[in-house]
């Protein structure tokens, strides 16, 4: 689905496909970042003493030391969550490539209603390890939604305004970051203070989030190509990018000079500067996500 023609700025949110993409965004971002808000206490008040070989010791049961030895390895949790993040950015931008930005975000949705509906039966069975691991790949979409969203509207809408329609969009992720939070956090504390076991608070919240990720489908479905009406005139593009060839032939700022040289000694250097702490913080992360599985 890539769009042969250019719409400009100012018609892009006349359209109904910025706004179908806009709920496709909030959708996935509003269930990956509730979820990120809870991982920590989620995770200790479903397996509590489970995580430290006690399985019979309830959340409300656990001392003091024994809450901070969970609240240790539900951090290691959280930073796992947050490495499958970062990774599901280039996993699923590269993959979209292949399969298309709406397969892409199909996926995206599909699997995570999968993943989502049984997250709480890993729970109540008592698997650390497909719980971790249903969350791990729904971070990874999470973070993959973020990174393929940009590539979609280029798709949709051309790519001489690309920029700054994504700008745009991303109003969807300052209300995914109210909803998501909002939405998890009331459901928790109702679910508490209607005297529903710790270990079964997160059911609901689970079922909702699918639910949203039902919606997120059905938006992504509906997406079409952009009609040729709202498309730019080929004179109208042309005078745009004459203007632009102008100005940067008289001022050298931005990636100007990117992709000239090679890869040299100083490019090394900076890789290295970039990608040694990168190293060094996955290395750590998984270093300490292994207290998970002992």
């Amino acid at each position: 689905m890539i769009t042969s023609g250019h719409v400009h700025l100012q018609n892009a949110h006349k359209t109904k496909q910025f706004w179908l993409i806009w709920a496709v965004l909030c959708l996935n971002v509003s269930a990956g970042i509730g979820v990120l808000g809870m991982a920590s206490p989620m995770l200790q008040e479903i397996f509590a003493g489970s995580l430290i070989g006690k399985p019979e010791i309830g959340f409300a049961a656990l001392d003091a030391g024994q809450k901070t030895q969970i609240a240790t390895i539900a951090a290691a949790f959280v930073g796992l969550l947050s490495l499958f993040n970062i990774v599901g950015r280039f996993f699923w931008a590269s993959l979209s490539d292949k399969l298309g930005r709406k397969l892409t975000y199909a996926t995206f949705f599909g699997l995570g209603i999968l993943l989502y509906a049984l997250s709480p039966w890993a729970a109540h069975a008592g698997s650390l390890a497909l719980f971790v691991g249903f969350f791990c790949i729904i971070l990874s979409m999470y973070g993959g939604g973020f990174a393929t969203v940009p590539a979609y509207l280029a798709d949709m809408f051309g790519t001489q305004f690309v920029g700054a329609i994504h700008g745009r969009l991303l109003t969807a992720w300052s209300t995914a970051g109210i909803i998501g939070p909002v939405v998890v956090n009331y459901i928790r504390e109702a679910q508490i203070n209607a005297g529903v076991p710790r270990a079964q608070v997160y059911d609901r919240t689970m079922y909702i989030l699918a639910g949203m990720l039902v919606l997120g489908f059905l938006c992504n479905l509906l997406i079409r190509p952009v009609a040729t009406r709202w498309f730019m005139k080929d004179a109208e593009v042309a005078a745009l990018q004459k203007r632009s060839a102008s100005v940067d032939a008289t001022a050298h700022y931005g990636s100007y000079g990117i992709g000239k040289g090679g890869f040299n000694g100083p490019a090394l250097l900076a890789w290295a500067v970039v990608g040694l702490p990168i190293a060094w913080g996955v290395w750590i992360t998984l270093s300490k996500s292994l207290a998970l599985f002992r």
